[in-house]
């Protein structure tokens, strides 16, 4: 057992330390603007690498155009919808050892305990996962990233970042993401007896579903969007910021101290007067 703790405790330190060069690095690559009004909205956006990721942006957008949504939308047209979301719960389920993982290296026990009582349902009464039956019972699905897992420790997430094919990131989960893909027992299964191809089969698939049940949203935030870029980058960071809190509401600021005039006297309280 302490030699287990003295492993997972070398490899959180590692990773750590692989995100926080990851991030340094990456916030070295441009300068910030010397005008007070554009150093302000600089450290706002907190995309020093806007130029290169629009580039990437723009050859994302077209290998969804002549790749992806055409794939996405053959696929909706030939497998019906309950087949789809069969798909989608069996892939769902497959993830959840990752899910598991994640939550306990959070200290989230109480969402650990209930992605593995979700896995056992859906994998036995649920037909290998291709049934929800957990959420029908009332254990709703837990969310549970490497990224996430950083973002607890206390990891910040570095500038925004376009991946290839991938989309908006940054530097802290693009980390998470390849501890994830590395740390999946499936895919560990899947190399161990060459099966390595299934792996990608299954990456392949699940990006497809994905696409296929958000392309409508993305265009129609392209066309009403007049930047586009600023806007998912925006959207991005509202959907992520509320993954790593679980769903959580953000804490509310203390509204004495945020409307209090600055200039007002300290208040003395009854016992010292």
């Amino acid at each position: 057992m302490k030699r287990l703790q003295s492993s997972l405790s070398t490899s959180r330190k590692a990773t750590l330390l692989m995100a926080a060069v990851l991030n340094s690095g990456l916030s070295a690559c441009a300068t910030p603007p010397t005008d007070p009004a554009d150093r302000a909205e600089f450290e706002k956006t907190n995309d020093p690498l806007e130029p290169l990721n629009r580039k990437v942006l723009d050859f994302n957008l077209w290998v969804n155009r002549n790749a992806l949504t055409p794939v996405a939308r053959e696929y909706v047209d030939v497998v019906p919808e309950g087949g789809r979301n069969a798909i989608r719960h069996f892939l769902d389920n497959l993830g959840e050892p990752v899910v598991f993982a994640n939550n306990m290296l959070q200290g989230e026990f109480k969402r650990a305990s209930d992605t593995v009582v979700r896995f056992v349902m859906n994998t036995t009464f649920g037909i290998g996962g291709t049934f929800d039956f957990a959420t029908k019972a009332g254990l709703e699905k837990q969310t549970g990233d490497f990224g996430q897992t950083l973002y607890s420790w206390g990891v910040s997430d570095g500038p925004y970042l376009v991946l290839p094919i991938l989309g908006p990131s940054n530097p802290r989960d693009a980390v998470g993401f390849g501890v994830d893909s590395y740390a999946d027992p499936w895919g560990q299964l899947a190399a161990g007896f060459n099966y390595w191809y299934l792996s990608i089969a299954r990456g392949t698939v699940d990006g497809v579903d994905q696409w296929s049940r958000n392309m409508d949203n993305f265009d129609q935030l392209q066309k009403s969007a007049i930047d586009f870029y600023a806007e998912l980058r925006t959207v991005f960071r509202q959907n992520r910021a509320s993954v790593l809190r679980h769903g959580e509401p953000a804490p509310l600021p203390d509204l004495d101290t945020l409307y209090r005039d600055p200039a007002a006297p300290p208040a003395v309280s009854q016992a010292a007067r």
